[in-house]
């Protein structure tokens, strides 16, 4: 037995140093509805007073563990109430809730995380003023924050898709990519819209708080393709078989790492464990790629005939795997695939076999969406809401969370490519089909729920 624990601690070792094992994000969640108020001003107090009492030792606690146990956290972030909802009563304009998103970035820079998520809308069947504005001040609002986040939740399985808030989100991304113009339109990195959004995701920029949660609560995030890539080396011409438990074993010790790190966090900080997110979350790094994990199952480059089979069976062995490591496994959970934050996803997409139709159609099978996609800057408004559309469109019928996080990049094309720092990565500008959408988009209103929402 004790031999088996040494065996056990050197794989974990060898997991971490050569195969790029982290623990991508331990993210704290704190509800901001007791700092509601008819004063915008107390509002901002309230929720800087809140955050930096909560999270103060976040920081310090993620560096012990990393410290005590070796294992690498690479963030340390929070997510709060939607703030549309927080600020309802106060805000009386755009301008007024971007005061709020200057609080959260205050108090997020003041307890030392790297990014802080929920200036977030959740408008799923219609928009209330208050929702409206925090998203026309969005441009403003990212541009002027460092590390504030925002999501807007555009429809689910139950109530279908808000087009108003749909159409109106492609003038904003258009927005926030000139206000952001010196600096490769990188506010549009911090905004993602969904379609069916979790409540207790903590990875960025889709993370909240949400609404069912309790007052605090500690969710992790694992990574680790480059684990699951370097596993698949011996599964080399092997069957189907060997190569689904090659994965599903992969991702129980990844998971179990998770586990391990957020029970420490919690009981360090006092706050109560949510949630494992056991998703596939690549970064830019050579070898700590999902593209090339797909590689490895047998395909000459990501895109490739094959690749949303690849991806399906991918998605579902790390759910298999990872569901017997934690008892509360949530988020999105999957595998994911962001184009900028993944090397082999970026050179597929640099050599024209990655495309965007094809992203789309891997979306159908795995987690999230259409994400950290750099498209010309001068693609409009329409075509952008006609691609939210499709993708919550995926989402909503296929019972599962989808979104869209892309970047029109202010004047640049096909050919360059965007550069976007850290884990965020670089991305080549990748072709949009420019047909016009735009009688489609415009119409008003919301597309109605699919008839297997009718479950009550």
């Amino acid at each position: 037995m004790h031999m088996l624990n040494i065996m056990e601690v050197h794989e974990t070792n060898q997991m971490i140093e050569q195969e790029k094992l982290d623990v991508r994000t331990i993210t704290m969640g704190i509800s901001l509805l007791d700092c509601a108020d008819a004063d915008v001003d107390v509002v901002a107090d309230n929720i800087y007073r809140k955050i930096t009492t909560y999270a103060k030792d976040l920081v310090a606690t993620g560096e012990a563990i990393e410290r005590d146990y070796g294992i690498p956290i690479v963030n340390k972030r929070i997510t709060v109430t939607p703030i549309s909802l927080v600020g309802a009563s106060a805000c009386k304009s755009s301008e007024d809730f971007v005061k709020l998103a200057h609080a959260l970035d205050r108090a997020a820079k003041q307890v030392g995380v790297d990014l802080i998520g929920g200036y977030s809308a959740l408008v799923s069947k219609s928009m209330t003023p208050a929702e409206e504005m925090l998203i026309r001040s969005l441009p403003q609002a990212l541009s002027e924050t460092d590390i504030v986040c925002s999501s807007v939740n555009v429809g689910s399985t139950k109530t279908g898709i808000d087009m108003n808030a749909v159409e109106l989100l492609g003038h904003i991304i258009k927005d926030i990519a000139y206000n952001t113009r010196d600096n490769d339109s990188y506010g549009c990195v911090k905004f993602v819209a969904f379609c069916n959004a979790p409540d207790d995701n903590p990875f960025m920029a889709g993370g909240f708080h949400g609404v069912t949660e309790g007052d605090a609560v500690i969710n992790v995030g694992v990574s680790g393709p480059g684990v699951v890539s370097r596993a698949l080396d011996e599964a080399k011409g092997r069957d189907f078989e060997f190569l689904c438990e090659t994965i599903k074993r992969t991702a129980f010790k990844i998971t179990r790492v998770g586990q391990l790190v957020a029970q420490e966090a919690s009981r360090r900080l006092g706050i109560p464990f949510g949630i494992i997110d056991l998703s596939l979350a690549p970064t830019p790094a050579v070898g700590d790629s999902v593209g090339e994990v797909l590689e490895k199952i047998g395909l000459e480059q990501v895109g490739a005939p094959g690749t949303t089979a690849a991806l399906a069976m991918l998605n579902d062995q790390v759910k298999k795997g990872g569901i017997m490591a934690s008892s509360y496994v949530g988020g999105l959970s999957g595998a994911f695939i962001p184009v900028s934050e993944d090397k082999n996803m970026i050179d597929a997409a640099g050599a024209g076999c990655l495309t965007i139709e094809k992203l789309e159609a891997m979306t159908c099978v795995c987690s999230v969406g259409l994400d950290m996609i750099a498209i010309p800057g001068d693609t409009t408004a329409a075509t952008i809401s006609g691609i939210i559309a499709d993708e919550a469109a995926i989402g909503m019928v296929n019972q599962k969370t989808t979104a869209v996080r892309i970047i029109p990049v202010y004047g640049k094309g096909v050919g360059d490519s965007a550069e976007f720092g850290g884990l965020m990565g670089y991305a080549p500008i990748m072709p949009v089909n420019q047909t016009s959408c735009e009688a489609f988009v415009t119409r008003g209103g919301r597309i109605p729920a699919p008839i297997h929402s009718f479950k009550n």
